[in-house]
C-alpha cells in the first residue's frame, strides 16, 4: 500500500518538490521559481484548422503528374556546349 501510494504522488512529484526540505527530496536553495504565465508554445493536443482547400480530381491529379515529368525530363538533360574534360 505504501508503495502504491508512493507510485501514483510520482504524478505530482514536481510540485510536492516545491514545498519539501532539499533534505527530504526537495528543491535545492536558490532554484528559481516556476513561470506563473504559460508558454508561448501551443498545447500539444490543440488540433488545427480545418483545411480550405479541397481534394484535387483526377484531371487534376493528372495534369499535375504530367507537368511533374515534363520538368523532371527537362532539368535532367545534360547542360551543352562545356564538353567533357
Amino acid at each position: 500500500m505504501v508503495a502504491a501510494a508512493g507510485l501514483a504522488g510520482c504524478s505530482a512529484g514536481s510540485m510536492m518538490a516545491d514545498h519539501m526540505p532539499t533534505a527530504a527530496g526537495g528543491l535545492p536553495e536558490g532554484v528559481p521559481q516556476r513561470p506563473t504565465k504559460p508558454s508561448a508554445f501551443p498545447a500539444v493536443h490543440d488540433m488545427p484548422p480545418p483545411r480550405g482547400s479541397t481534394v484535387l480530381t483526377d484531371a487534376e491529379q493528372k495534369k499535375l503528374e504530367d507537368d511533374l515529368v515534363a520538368a523532371r525530363k527537362r532539368t535532367a538533360k545534360p547542360a551543352g556546349g562545356a564538353g567533357n574534360p
